[in-house]
Formats: C-alpha cells, structure tokens, sequence
C-alpha cells in the first residue's frame, strides 16, 4: 500500500490539509466512481502499436518528424501539464494501472472511468492516415494496458469524427475487437475549404456537412455512451503564446458549451432520446448558463411569439409615424419614419414561414426543453469546482431541474495537487451547506452510474460495484 505517501498540497502554497479520501469513503453509504481520471500514457510505447498498423517504416518516418519517441509537439512555452517533485506519486499513479487500484483504496475511490491525455490532440491531427492511424494505436495501447484491471477501472477509447464513416469504422473496431465501453470525441470538424478560405469550424449536429445519425444510432445500437473532452486552447481566443493559464481557463467549457448546443438545438436528444452524451472537466456552471439561455431564448423566439410579437409584417407603420410627429427630432421625421417602415414590410414575402429555431428539437414548452437537457446531458466536474453545487439547485434551475453533475478527479494532470485529497475537497460541497448528502451521492457515484449503464446494463458487471450500480438503475 502506498497511502503513508501523502504530499498534502505544493511547496510554496497554502492548500489546506484535507481528510485523505479513504476516510471520507468509510462514512458514505455508497461507493465513489471517478468519472474522469486520466492516463498519462508512455508515449515511447506507441510505436509499437503504430507499427503494426501502418509498418515500421512508416512509423519511423511519422514519429521522427516530431522528435522521437514522443509522438506530437509540446505547444509553445513548454506548458508544465503533469504532476512531479513530491506529487511524482501520482503521475505514476496515472501511468500504472496497478497502482491506480491499489491507490484507489486510499483516494477513496472504488471504480475509475479513465480518459486519455495524449489522445486528446490526436483527435486533431489533419492528415486522415495519420489521424486514424495513431487513434487507433493509441486504443490498442491503451486496450493492453488496462484490458487487466476491469473489475475497478475501464478506459475510453478515442474515436476521430472527422466524417461519419469514420467515426462509425472506428467505434465498432474498439467494441468489437477491443471490448472498450466508452468513447472520447471532438464536437466538431474544422473545416478549410482550400488555403485561401478561413478555416470554420463546425459542429456535428447543427450545420454539419454530413449526417451524423448513422454514427449516433451506431452508438446506440451498441451501447455506448459519447464523451466529449476536448478543448479549444490554441484556436480563436484561447492561443497566448505565453501564458497557459489564459488558455485554459473556460477551454473544456467554450469547447464542451458549442457541441452540447448544437445538439439541443440540432434534434439529437429528440431523434436519440436513449442516448446520453457528456461534457467533461469543463464543470456545469455553463451547463446551467446555458440551460437558462435556451429556455429564455424560447419564451421569446418560439414560433408563436415570434408570429405575434416580431413578424415585420405587422408592423404598425401608421403609428409609428404618429410617434414620429409627436416626438420628433432633427433628422427624425414622420415621413422618414413611414418610408423606413414600409420599407421594412414590403422586403418580406407576404407567404414568409415564421422562423423557429426550435423546430428540430420540438419544442412546445418548457418541460420540454428540463426533460431532453436533464435526460440526456451528463457533465464532468472537478473536485474544486464549487459551482458544482448550482446543478443540484432545485429552486435556482428553471421547471426545478436537477441538472446532472458526474465527479470527475482529474488524476494525472497538474490540477490535483493531491490525489489522497481529491474526495475531501469535494465533499467540501456537503461540509459547507451548498449539497445534501443524498446529492453527492448523484454527484460521486448514481449520476455516473446512470451515464453509462442506461445504455449498456452490463457496463458494471463483473466489477467491484456490479451490485451497488444495479441498484441504482432498477431504483430508476
């Protein structure tokens, strides 16, 4: 057991010493699923894998381009993304599976749902050969690696979306040869049409240059949940050169907002309503912004009120001509007024449809927009993301919607500063009034549970919380 080596917070901050998780996962009534750690994979083994795919020559010329055995460049400035000096304890916990079981006891946690992190720009490579050549090493590698330890933890494969064909290729590759329960994607393609057109970016379910279902039924047909995870550092408003935490602050959230609004918007969870979709280490507190937009955007754009209250057609020129005269200024006359609003009315077609932006997603009131975003969107939170505490926010929420929060650690990257004290510093949610206990238990273990076994009934079978979880959802 490794639990006596427990940093407690960095040199040269004032992080509070918290109970090491093993304590707080002795008082639950639960277990604890880690809804997002991550692996930090050994990139110098990825050749191997890449070799068998593609040959070792071509390997060779791929992996040297960027400096071998590392696979992709270190963006600029040289970011510092994982843990070392006294917390090397847990970047190894993140490369080793073995020890993350063991480790796992003393974290406090039982199950671990684990991420990649190299395959995140992967899913980004431009050149297609490339792209699903080193997607699909990388699932094998990470296949061999973990295929041992599925009693306690299970990891993601990554599937590159840049076309439904694609995408469908590689998601029945993973299930079928890897048995993996769980994929990562991009909520977009970044399209470029030729080198003079400005690059767009587009996402999957709204706007998208090819149609999606086919992939999203596959998904269904097989049981598998989809999770987005990437982020938007080095695009648009997100790409310093020097500072990485100007870059990283909202970047998994901007990146996690644009694909979830696509699909409300694009009639997926109307079309899939089964299918469940999460937004990870992004946290919710957007989710819950965004939730609000959309229902007060449809309190006024809906096609009725759109029709009674915007239509230019019923513009009632006459009286605004009278306002004119009653209220005129330089420049703003009467007759202006009447020219500009004939103007107005005669540049829409008598037989214009009202426009609604709601039409894919059928929405008729605002039950329906709680019950597609609160049925079919799970989202990832870190342990010190307080806003965490808004999605469980009953009178806050609009139709009193529980909006749901899935636990996610982060192990592995240099956000936790802790991996003993990760589950104390999200339990600070009950300590301080802001859950219940009967929310954390959604937020830490039932919200995970229900993620992937309302899909996929056997996701937990055979593992260390097989009983607990099957609970949860026969209770559903």
């Amino acid at each position: 057991m490794m639990d006596d080596i427990a940093p407690q917070g960095a040199a040269g901050a004032e992080a509070p010493k918290r109970a090491i998780g093993a304590e707080i996962r002795s008082k639950l009534n639960h277990p604890v699923i880690d809804g997002d750690g991550h692996a930090v994979e050994l990139s110098a083994a990825l050749p191997d894998y890449l070799s068998q795919i593609v040959g070792p020559d071509q390997t060779r010329e791929w992996t040297e381009k960027v400096g071998a055995p590392t696979v992709l460049q270190v963006p600029p400035g040289g970011w510092w993304l994982s843990p070392s000096g006294p917390i090397t304890i847990d970047r190894a916990m993140a490369m080793l599976p073995a020890m993350r079981k063991e480790r796992n006891q003393a974290v406090g946690i039982d199950f671990s749902v684990v991420y990649t992190t190299l395959g995140l720009q992967m899913l980004n490579i431009k050149e297609d050969e490339r792209r699903r050549a080193f997607s699909r090493a990388l699932n094998m590698m990470n296949a061999d690696v973990y295929g041992g330890f599925s009693d306690c933890m299970t990891v993601s494969a990554i599937v590159p979306v840049e076309s439904p064909a694609e995408a469908i290729d590689e998601l029945e590759f993973v299930t079928s040869e890897l048995d993996m329960k769980t994929i990562t994607i991009n909520g977009y393609v970044a399209h470029q049409p030729t080198d003079d057109e400005p690059r767009r970016v587009i996402p999957l379910a709204l706007d998208s240059l090819e149609d999606y279902d086919p992939f999203w039924q596959r998904c269904l047909d097989l049981g598998v949940s989809v999770a987005c995870h990437g982020g938007s550092s080095g695009t648009d408003r997100h790409a310093s050169r020097v500072n990485y935490t100007f870059n990283h602050i909202s970047t998994f959230a901007d990146h996690n907002e644009f694909f979830c609004r696509s699909l409300f918007f694009g009639g997926v969870p109307k079309r899939f309503p089964e299918l469940n979709f999460a937004f990870l280490e992004g946290g919710v507190g957007w989710a819950c912004n965004l939730y609000h937009n959309i229902y007060e955007h449809w309190e006024r754009r809906n096609a009725g009120a759109m029709g009674e209250f915007l239509d230019p057609r019923t513009l009632d020129v006459e009286l605004l001509a009278e306002m004119a005269e009653a209220y005129a200024t330089p420049g703003v006359t009467p007759e202006r007024v009447r020219t500009e609003g004939e103007g107005i009315k005669s540049r829409l077609a008598a037989d214009a449809d009202v426009p609604d932006d709601f039409a894919l997603c059928a929405i008729s009131c605002g039950e329906d927009i709680r019950d597609q975003f609160t049925h079919s969107f799970y989202f990832g939170c870190e342990a010190d993301d307080r806003m965490a505490a808004v999605a469980f926010d009953e009178k806050l929420l609009r139709k009193g919607a529980r909006i749901k929060a899935v636990f996610g650690s982060d192990i592995g990257h240099w956000d936790v500063q802790d991996a003993l004290g990760v589950l104390g510093e999200a339990h600070e949610l009950v300590d301080d009034d802001l859950i219940s206990d009967e929310d954390f238990g959604d937020f830490t273990f039932a919200n995970s549970v229900r993620l992937h076994g309302r899909m996929n009934p056997d996701f937990f079978k055979g593992t260390v919380i097989e009983a607990e979880a099957a609970a949860v959802l026969k209770g559903d």
